[in-house]
C-alpha cells in the first residue's frame, strides 16, 4: 500500500503570522459559564469595554449563545457583528482557532482539541466546536489537529518561533498519549513553526496549567515582554525567574539573540477573593491595528506599564480597559481575543 504524505498546514505554505500583523478582524466569546463569575453583569459590561476598544481599530466578531443574543446587542451596539453558536464558556484565544496565511495572503485557519483545560469545566463540546464555527464563518481553509491545545497556550513572532509551557500541552490531563517531541512536531506543523522554545511554566496556576500567555509574548522580532514577579511573591517569584532562566540566551528561528523586557504584575490588584486564579498578568495583552489594548487595575503598576508599552510599541495607540471583573475568571484581555490576519480570502 502507498503511503500519503499527511497534508499540514505547514507542508501546504501557511503559517501563523504574529500577533501584531494587520488583522481583518478580532474574534470574542460572549460570557456564558455563570459559575466562573462573580457578578455576570460586570463581566459582560468589562467584556463590551474590550470589544469596543478593539473596534475602534478593526472588525469584531461576538460568538453568543442564542439565549445571550438580545442581551449581548443591547449592550454591544450595532457596530460589532455577533453570530449565534452553542458556546459554553468565554475565551476565544483558547477554544477558537489559530489563523494562517501562505506567502500569497491565501488565509487559513487550525484547530485544535479542547477539553476545558484538562477537564475542569463542564460541558465543553460546544466551545471544542467553536474553533470549526469560526473557521466556518470566516470562509477560509480549515486544518484540524488532534492534539489538545489552546491558543493560549502558544506565542508566535511569525518568523518561525514558537514558545509554549512544559506545565500545559505535555500534561496528562490533555495528551497523555504524547510525548514532548510528538507535541512539539505537531505545534510546527500546524503552526508553520520552525523552532519551538519550552519555558517550565507554571504548575501552581491551576486555572490553565501555565499558559504562556500570562507568561511572555513576542512584541517584535527578537523581543519578548516577560513577567518579572517580586521576591515577596514567595514560590511564584522563583517559577518567574525560571520562566525568565528559560528565555535568557535564547535565539529564535532565525538566529537572533532574543532581548527580554521585564514587565510587573498587578500586585496590589484587589481579587476579590480569588487569589487562587486572579489573573494580574500585564503581559495577557493583546495588540490590534493601531493599537495595543492593556489591562488596568486601578493601581499605580498600571501607570508604570503604560510607559513600557509606550516605549515599546510607539507607532500604537496603548488603549487601556478595566480588567479585574475578567481576571477573577483566571484570564485577562488576550484570553479572550482571538485576531483573524488580514489577507484576500
Amino acid at each position: 500500500m502507498t503511503r500519503h504524505a499527511r497534508l499540514t498546514p505547514k507542508s501546504a505554505g501557511f503559517s501563523m503570522p504574529a500577533e501584531w500583523a494587520p488583522h481583518a478582524r478580532t474574534w470574542m466569546m460572549w460570557p456564558s459559564r455563570p459559575e466562573v463569575w462573580d457578578d455576570m453583569a460586570a463581566t459582560c459590561r468589562a467584556y463590551t469595554a474590550v470589544a469596543h476598544a478593539i473596534r475602534d481599530c478593526e472588525p469584531l466578531t461576538m460568538l453568543v449563545r442564542p439565549e445571550d443574543a438580545a442581551t449581548a446587542r443591547a449592550m454591544l451596539g450595532a457596530d460589532i457583528d455577533l453570530l449565534e453558536a452553542p458556546i459554553d464558556d468565554s475565551w476565544a484565544r483558547d477554544a477558537g482557532p489559530c489563523f494562517l496565511v501562505n506567502a500569497a495572503g491565501e488565509r487559513a485557519g487550525v484547530s485544535f482539541r479542547f477539553n476545558a483545560w484538562g477537564g475542569k469545566y463542564h460541558p465543553h463540546d460546544g466551545d471544542d466546536a467553536a474553533g470549526s464555527v469560526i473557521l466556518d464563518a470566516a470562509g477560509v481553509r480549515a486544518f484540524a489537529s488532534d492534539l489538545v491545545a489552546e491558543g493560549g497556550g502558544i506565542a508566535v513572532d511569525g518568523e518561525g518561533t514558537i514558545l509554549t509551557t512544559e506545565s500545559c500541552f505535555p500534561n496528562a490531563n490533555r495528551n497523555p498519549d504524547w510525548t514532548r517531541d510528538a507535541i512539539e512536531s505537531e505545534l510546527k506543523e500546524m503552526l508553520g513553526g520552525d523552532k519551538v522554545i519550552w519555558l517550565p511554566g507554571n504548575a501552581l496556576e491551576t486555572e490553565t496549567d501555565g499558559h504562556v500567555d500570562g507568561i511572555a509574548a513576542f512584541v517584535a522580532p527578537g523581543v519578548v515582554m516577560v513577567e518579572a514577579l517580586t521576591p515577596d511573591a514567595g514560590e511564584w517569584h522563583r517559577i518567574a525567574e525560571d520562566n525568565i532562566a528559560a528565555l535568557t540566551g535564547q535565539t529564535d528561528a532565525r538566529g537572533r539573540p532574543i532581548t527580554l523586557v521585564r514587565i510587573p504584575e498587578a500586585s496590589d490588584a484587589d481579587s476579590g477573593g480569588h487569589d487562587d486564579r486572579f489573573c494580574r498578568s500585564y503581559v495577557n495583552s493583546y495588540i490590534c491595528n493601531d493599537a495595543v489594548i492593556m489591562p488596568e487595575y486601578g493601581i499605580r503598576t498600571d501607570d508604570e506599564v503604560r510607559e513600557i508599552f509606550e516605549g515599546l510599541f510607539p507607532a500604537r495607540r496603548i488603549l487601556g480597559v478595566p480588567v479585574s471583573a475578567i481576571a477573577i475568571g483566571g484570564g485577562g484581555i488576550h484570553c479572550i481575543t482571538q485576531q483573524e490576519p488580514a489577507g484576500r480570502g
